[in-house]
């Protein structure tokens, strides 16, 4: 990956969450954009976002990704000045999740070898 596309990933990511959170608060308070992946001609960009809660959350998420996305990428658009702006595709990152399960299974063994043997 060059460095102009890791910046405008930086970039996009950043304006991304912003605007989110900005606009649509009420209903992205649980969301965290965690990556932006744009291809190497800048023509699309993927959106990975997470959710805190449910998996009826995570359908919330979806859900306005798929009403407002279109809004999302007109707006962000008029804010990052790029010749071709990236059609924006949101899919749902689960990598906390597994990153929080590990943990939890690292605690669980690290307390099993802390307890007293008899």
């Amino acid at each position: 990956m060059s460095k102009r596309t890791s910046r405008v990933n930086q970039l996009l990511r950043l304006e991304i969450s912003q605007y989110l959170h900005k606009r649509f608060s009420d209903e992205s308070v649980r969301i965290t954009i965690s990556e932006v992946d744009a291809a190497p001609d800048l023509r699309t960009a993927r959106v990975f976002y997470s959710v805190i809660g449910s998996d009826k959350d995570i359908a919330q998420a979806k859900s306005l990704f798929g009403r407002v996305g279109k809004d999302i990428q007109r707006e962000v658009a008029r804010v990052v000045i790029l010749k071709y702006f990236p059609r924006l595709e949101f899919r749902y990152d689960n990598s906390m999740e597994r990153g929080a399960s590990i943990l939890e299974k690292l605690d669980a063994l690290e307390n099993e070898d802390s307890a007293p043997k008899t």
